[in-house]
C-alpha cells in the first residue's frame, strides 16, 4: 500500500519522529517549488487555464506567511490577479476568484485604479483622513457603489454584492470572502458594523474583546400588541406569516451559527433579540470540534438582520 496522507500527518504528529520533521518537511518544500516554479509556469496556457494547485492556493500559502512578490512564481500571481480585475468588471473568468488572495497595493489597483499609489501610502502610514477623503469622493462625486468600515487591524470593503477583507499589517487582502474562516473577532465586530451602517442603522452591534460580537434587533411595542390581534383576522397577513410561521424556523436557523440567541422586554417593552457570536459556529465535524464561523455563515445572520428592521422595525417607528 502507497504512503498516504494520514501517514505523513500522523509520523509529523508524532513526538518521537520530531527529528526527521524537518528533512519531510524540506521534501515537501522542494517539492512545491518545483512545481509552481518549473512545472506550472513553463506552460503558460497551462498555467492560466488549469494550475497545478487547485484554485492557485499556493499562492495563498506564501502570501498568508509574509513572503514578497519576489518570492512568488510571477507569471501565475498575474494570472491571478487579472482573474480578480476580469471578475470585478464582469468579464468572463476560468473560476469565480472567491477567496483570492492580493498583496494590498494589488487590491487598490484593481478596485480603485486611479487613486490606489495615494491609498498605499496613506493606509501604509496611517493616515486614514486622506484614505477616507478619496473614498468619500469617489462615493460621493464619482458615484461607486461601495462601502467601507475601518477596525484595528482590518479594513473591509463591500463592493457591490462582494466582501473584501484588508489585513492592515499584513498587507494582503482576502478578495470575495466566501468560504474562508472569520479568525479574529476584531474582524467579525468590523463586518458587522459594515453591515449595520448599510442595512440596519439603528440596531445595535458590541463587543466583548476576546469572548463575543452582539447583534442587537428590535421588535417595536406596536408591531408585538399587532402579532396576537393579526392571529385572529387578516389586518396585517405579512405580520401574521412571518411571526407565526417563519420567524420561529429563523431563530431555529441561526441558533447553528451563533453561540446563543437571547431575546426579553426591555424597559421599553420592545422586544431585544440579541445575537452573540464569537469565532466559531454551533455545527460539529466528525472529531466532534466546532465548525468555524465563515463569511458565508454571516449571510443568514445579516439577512435576518435587514428584514426584522425594514419590514418590522423602521415602519413602525418612522
Amino acid at each position: 500500500m502507497p504512503i498516504e496522507e494520514e501517514h505523513v500527518l500522523s509520523f509529523l504528529e508524532n513526538a518521537s519522529n520530531e527529528k526527521y520533521n524537518s528533512e519531510l518537511i524540506d521534501l515537501l518544500i522542494k517539492r512545491i517549488n518545483k512545481l509552481c516554479f518549473e512545472e506550472c509556469q513553463i506552460d503558460r496556457i497551462q498555467c492560466t487555464l488549469t494550475p497545478l494547485c487547485t484554485r492557485r492556493f499556493l499562492l495563498k500559502l506564501r502570501i498568508k506567511n509574509n513572503l514578497q512578490l519576489e518570492d512568488l512564481p510571477k507569471f501565475c500571481y498575474s494570472v491571478h490577479k487579472n482573474v480578480v480585475l476580469r471578475d470585478f468588471r464582469g468579464k468572463t473568468v476560468v473560476y469565480k476568484p472567491n477567496d483570492a488572495y492580493l498583496y494590498l497595493i494589488d487590491f487598490l489597483d484593481i478596485f480603485f485604479h486611479g487613486d490606489y499609489r495615494k491609498l498605499n501610502k496613506f493606509i501604509t502610514f496611517d493616515n486614514w483622513d486622506e484614505a477616507y477623503e478619496i473614498f468619500e469622493r469617489r462615493i460621493n462625486k464619482d458615484k461607486e457603489n461601495f462601502q467601507y468600515y475601518h477596525y484595528g487591524n482590518y479594513f473591509i470593503v463591500k463592493y457591490d454584492d462582494r466582501i473584501h477583507a484588508t489585513y492592515i499589517e499584513q498587507k494582503y487582502v482576502i478578495c470575495n470572502c466566501n468560504r474562508e474562516n472569520i479568525t479574529d473577532l476584531n474582524l467579525l465586530y468590523g463586518l458587522c458594523q459594515l453591515f449595520k451602517k448599510i442595512h440596519f442603522p439603528e440596531f445595535r452591534v458590541s463587543i466583548i474583546p476576546e469572548k463575543h460580537v452582539i447583534l442587537t434587533a428590535y421588535v417595536t411595542q406596536d408591531v408585538l400588541n399587532n402579532i396576537e390581534e393579526s392571529a385572529n383576522n387578516d389586518a396585517d397577513s405579512n405580520l401574521r406569516e412571518y411571526f407565526w410561521s417563519i420567524f420561529p424556523e429563523d431563530i431555529e436557523s441561526l441558533t447553528k451559527f451563533t453561540k446563543k440567541v437571547h431575546m426579553e422586554l426591555n424597559r421599553n417593552r420592545n422586544l431585544e433579540i440579541k445575537l452573540y457570536l464569537n469565532l466559531e459556529t454551533n455545527n460539529y465535524i466528525e472529531t466532534e470540534k466546532n465548525i468555524p464561523l465563515r463569511f458565508r455563515d454571516m449571510r443568514l445572520i445579516f439577512n435576518f438582520m435587514y428584514r426584522l428592521y425594514h419590514e418590522f422595525y423602521i415602519l413602525w417607528v418612522k
